[in-house]
């Protein structure tokens, strides 16, 4: 046997099998000589191995001159010594079982991510900081130019970011910006808060946009609010800039802290100085510094947080944008035309046949309509309007479904699709030039409302949407997406910039030197911006009109920063003219210059006198 001492297993293995006991006299196996065993009258001495005696050919050779010398048992045991066995394979953890992790899997969206991009240099954590600090001075005490303020830092962040990832500016990520900030001069126009709402939230969507840089349907859709998925990853990114800057340039760090303090010790000192020496530039420099007291700390830490939270985010998102346009939404399965055709050539000749009413109705049929149905033009008109302007939404859902299942294997059922497609755009153009007609004599007869107004402007934008429809049917619908985007940016960016408040007091104070009638509890609950034209009233009226709001203007302590140019063009109106009557007179025609709920006394005995007003 060739096998080797070393490789034997040990005896106290429970592996191996048991060995019968050899006599006092057998020899070793693997041909250890007797020599080597220790006498009885003398201790062992370690033997060292020679190098013939260690290797496989002597032991095999002294084995063979020595056959006689083992016992068969002896012989036996080295002939077939056991073997180890190998451990079973282990198995692969199987996915999903009881006892195993869950499987971490790639999100939906992985694919559209693009790499982690390197930490935020200098200049854009400089901005980020900018940004917190102003949202936590300017944004505390109301809304007005300070929005606007402190969006230039932030958009800065954004560029800085956008130039280190080597990212251009592009002409529609230009538009999307001058887009937002645009509609963040709303607010520094404007007082009436509705107005001033949609103008945030647009501003928001345009800003997004601009970062994302989307241009298909599911990519302007989700990127108008994808800025919002960056808020974590901005908040990393941002925090391995700082901690990168910090390590590489603690004496940097320490310089600049050292000379701000300074520079701020020195501002307080001499303005202190300056202030208590000139009244006036006490006066101007109060109303340029932010009052801020240790009342309003959480407040304003918040806001401080807010400001550093979405200038990350805007930054993270310009060094590194999710690829939203990635998204892709299968086109259903194409009709025959037939199929396809039917049911919207039915729907057109419907529409023809309602137009030509609607036609006959506008060239002089109220008195027709009147005796059919015993409603003059006026309930004629409110009944109709708000069941036109659900046509025209479910109009535009029966054409996105249409182009969904369009036949488009050949040039004949393109055709066939512009030509229905188009014929119901243009049926429904007309729909909405009836809609917002029904809505003109609705007006005349009981006046402009914050409501009317608000779904007049939907009904127009909604005609504009029909026409960019029609102009992506002859030239191509590549641009429909971001055309319908801008055109709603451009809807509420022009209905804040005509102040609907001031339209609507424009129309009824017209309405009141027409027909000597006129709603002054409703007039009197409209924003500052409706008092240039409350102001051409007659008295006792206009006093009337304008009691809220120069108790408002007169109580409100906002500063230049959150105070809008509606606002003080108010306060410089009746500062000049101030209201002159009291509440008494107020109350013979119908006001008191309170507004609704808060009456004292008066309310549950005392019926108003106005005029026939309807809500809505």
């Amino acid at each position: 046997m060739s096998e080797e001492p070393s490789e034997l297993s040990d005896p106290s293995d429970p592996s191996e099998p048991a060995k019968v006991a050899e006599p006092s006299g057998a020899a070793e196996p693997s041909g250890a000589s007797t020599a080597a065993e220790p006498s009885a009258d003398r201790p062992p001495t370690p033997q060292q191995p020679s190098p013939a005696a260690a290797s496989p050919a002597a032991a095999t050779q002294t084995a063979a001159a020595t056959p006689a010398a083992a016992s068969p048992v002896a012989a036996a045991s080295v002939a077939a010594p056991p073997r180890l066995q190998a451990p079973p394979p282990r198995q692969a953890p199987h996915p999903g079982g009881p006892w195993q992790p869950p499987v971490k899997r790639p999100s939906a969206t992985a694919r559209l991510r693009p790499a982690a991009p390197p930490p935020a240099p200098p200049a854009v954590l400089a901005a980020v900081l900018a940004t917190a600090v102003l949202s936590a001075l300017l944004l505390g005490d109301g809304l007005g130019v300070n929005l606007l303020i402190v969006a230039v830092p932030a958009a800065l962040a954004a560029a800085f970011a956008a130039r280190e990832a080597g990212r251009r500016l592009r002409p529609w990520t230009a538009t999307w910006a001058v887009g937002g900030l645009a509609l963040l001069a709303v607010p520094a126009l404007r007082d009436a808060g509705w107005p001033t709402f949609l103008a945030v939230v647009s501003a928001f969507a345009l800003g997004s946009l601009a970062l994302h840089g989307s241009r298909s349907w599911p990519g302007v859709l989700i990127g108008s609010v994808g800025l919002l998925d960056s808020i974590g990853p901005g908040v990393r990114w941002g925090w391995r800039g700082v901690r990168e800057r910090a390590d590489g340039s603690r004496g940097r760090w320490a310089t600049g802290i050292r000379t701000t303090a300074v520079a701020l010790g020195l501002l307080v000192v001499f303005g202190t100085l300056f202030a208590s020496a000139d009244a006036a530039f006490a006066d101007l420099l109060g109303r340029l510094i932010p009052d801020v007291s240790i009342v309003d700390g959480p407040w304003r830490t918040f806001l401080f947080l807010v400001g550093l939270v979405g200038a990350l985010a805007a930054a993270r998102t310009a060094a590194a944008p999710v690829r939203w346009d990635g998204l892709t939404v299968k086109p259903g399965k194409p009709r025959a035309r037939m199929e396809w055709a039917l049911p919207l050539i039915v729907l057109n000749l419907l529409f023809a046949a309602f137009i030509t009413l609607q036609l006959v109705v506008l060239l002089g049929g109220y008195e027709k309509v009147r005796e059919a149905t015993g409603l003059d033009h006026a309930q004629y008109a409110r009944q109709g309007f708000w069941q036109l302007l659900w046509a025209t939404l479910l109009t535009l859902l029966v054409i996105a479904l249409a182009l969904r299942w369009a036949p488009r294997g050949s040039a004949r059922d393109r055709t066939l699709v512009r030509a229905v497609l188009g014929t119901l755009c243009v049926l429904t153009l007309v729909v909405v030039a009836s809609a917002l007609r029904r809505m003109d004599l609705y007006v005349d007869e009981y006046g402009l409302t914050r409501l009317r107004i608000s779904v007049a402007a939907m009904e127009l934008w909604l005609g504009t949407v029909f026409v960019l429809i029609l102009a992506a049917g002859v030239f191509g619908a590549r641009f429909l997406p971001r055309a319908i985007a801008v055109s709603a940016a451009g809807a509420v960016l022009a209905f804040g910039l005509i102040s609907p408040d001031a339209v609507v007091a424009e129309q009824n104070v017209r309405r009141f030197e027409d027909r000597g009638s006129i709603d002054l509890d409703y007039l009197r609950d409209l924003s500052a911006d409706a008092v240039p034209a409350l102001d051409r009233l007659p008295e006792p009226q206009r006093s009337c009109a304008l009691r809220t709001v120069q108790r408002e203007l007169r109580g409100s302590d906002s500063p230049w920063y959150a105070t809008s140019w509606g606002e003080a063009r108010a306060a410089e109106i009746l500062r000049e003219r101030p209201v002159s009557v009291d509440r008494g007179t107020c109350y013979g025609l119908g006001t008191d210059g309170v507004r609704e709920g808060e009456r004292e006394g008066e309310q549950g005995g005392y019926e108003r006198d106005r005029d026939e007003y309807d809500p809505y």
